[in-house]
């Protein structure tokens, strides 16, 4: 989505959720200005698009590929010597962790602040609708990134500082249940004009059908994810999130410019036995082909067109995903056949024939022979590959079953990841006291 100018009032909309605007220029627009009228809530919803891609995105991709061994820290700065020792070495107080709760909330409140008030104004009601999606999806997408990282969710954000915490599964299906009425809302009341002039950047059809999916393969609702990924158009137009010179992609900016902090790591940090096919095309894609000593083990050169300039648009989805949701979901199902018809679908792709130019090319078919965790381990392998990125490393690790790290004081760089949740800020244990206890590990 391109990345416009946001009105003087979108400098303040980061607090909604979290405490009141006070606004020292008195020509400014007021609270009332921006909740209680259509150009106001349309302005709103392009702040959370603004917000996401410019604040959240970037802290979502890159903490937990640090946790989850998919990039190398290559900077002495101790928040990221500390994500990258993990285990007992990462507490509440470490700025990367912090960073990712306070901007995934940020966002989130704005997005709540959207749908508590859409329905209080008057529009068309295919603008209400679409603002009901955009900001359900949006929410979603926030509720999805603590899931992936923290055990429990703060399911709605307060001004009070006492939000309550839900347990992640919980907080997943309630996402799930809000974009399948916001996905029903848009197919029975289409997005209007008015609409699309503002915030036509994202199909919001597809994406909320393969966030459903999704989240409802990590809850364990197979028929569902199995139902929502075959709605998704795998041959719709890609949606990018678009940077420039002074919003710049936030993975190049850390990765390539000024001291880098960021490196992948070899083989995109599988370990030997999960090492990608000889010709895997997506290798070269991805990666430079350059071994490189970094702190503490080899890295790679990044090269993929998402990351590689400060403009480069990072994709909303990946349209591949809906066939690895197939794959898992229909292996969870011991459906042997088909996982492995829709694991092969994405193992065989070639590049041309992939909207986002990714394909592996294998041109093989592989089959586990009735043995689960080998198949289990191959959609694993072809997630990370094929996903590389996306902020879905360390949950597709827990999720499928990969090596836990061992619970102990001695920092090992070898692990497959090197927690399995994050624990919990700080700042938001001394100003809530319903934040839950800290994970073991």
């Amino acid at each position: 989505m391109k990345i416009i100018k946001i009105f003087l009032f979108l400098t303040v909309l980061a607090s909604f959720g979290a405490c009141k605007l006070d606004l020292a220029n008195p020509n400014a627009a007021t609270e009332a200005d921006v909740l209680t009228t259509k150009d106001g809530l349309l302005a709103l919803a392009k702040g959370v698009e603004h917000r996401f891609a410019t604040s959240t995105l970037g802290v979502s991709i890159l903490t937990p590929a640090v946790s989850a061994r998919e990039v190398a820290a290559t900077t002495t700065f101790s928040s990221l010597e500390e994500l990258e020792d993990g285990g007992k070495q990462l507490s509440g107080e470490n700025e990367r962790v912090s960073r990712l709760f306070a901007r995934t909330m940020r966002t989130k409140g704005m997005a709540e602040t959207l749908l508590d008030n859409v329905d209080n104004v008057s529009m068309l009601p295919g603008t209400t609708s679409a603002l009901k999606a955009h900001a359900s999806l949006y929410r979603a997408m926030c509720i999805g990134i603590l899931a992936y990282n923290w055990e429990q969710v703060p399911l709605k954000n307060s001004k009070n500082n006492d939000a309550v915490f839900v347990d992640r599964i919980t907080a997943l299906r309630e996402a799930i249940g809000q974009m399948e009425s916001a996905l029903s809302g848009i197919q029975v009341t289409p997005p209007s004009s008015e609409f699309n002039k503002t915030l036509s950047d994202i199909n919001l059809e597809n994406t909320l059908k393969m966030y459903i999916a999704r989240f409802a393969l990590i809850v364990g609702d197979n028929d569902k994810a199995i139902a929502m990924a075959d709605g998704v158009d795998m041959s719709a137009t890609p949606n990018y999130y678009f940077f420039d010179s002074q919003n710049q992609n936030p993975v190049f900016s850390t990765v390539f410019e000024g001291t880098p902090q960021y490196a992948p790591r070899l083989d995109f940090g599988l370990p030997a036995s999960l090492a990608p096919d000889a010709g895997d095309m997506r290798v070269g894609f991805y990666l430079g082909g350059v071994d490189k000593l970094g702190n503490n083990y080899h890295v790679d050169s990044l090269v993929a067109p998402f990351f590689n300039y400060a403009a480069a648009g990072i994709p909303v989805v990946y349209p591949s995903e809906a066939n690895l949701i197939k794959a898992e979901a229909y292996a969870n199902k011991d459906d042997f056949v088909n996982a492995e018809l829709y694991l092969n679908l994405v193992r065989n792709k070639d590049a041309a024939s992939d909207v986002l130019g990714i394909g592996a090319g294998l041109g093989d078919t592989f089959t586990a022979n009735n043995d689960k965790q080998a198949l289990l381990n191959e959609i694993y392998k072809n997630r990370r590959i094929e996903l590389y990125l996306t902020g879905l490393g360390l949950e597709d690790s827990r999720r499928l079953g990969r090596p836990a790290p061992p619970v102990i004081d001695t920092i090992n760089y070898n692990t497959e990841r090197n927690r399995n949740f994050y624990p919990y800020p700080a700042d938001e244990r001394l100003n809530n006291s319903n934040t839950p206890a800290d994970p073991t590990i």
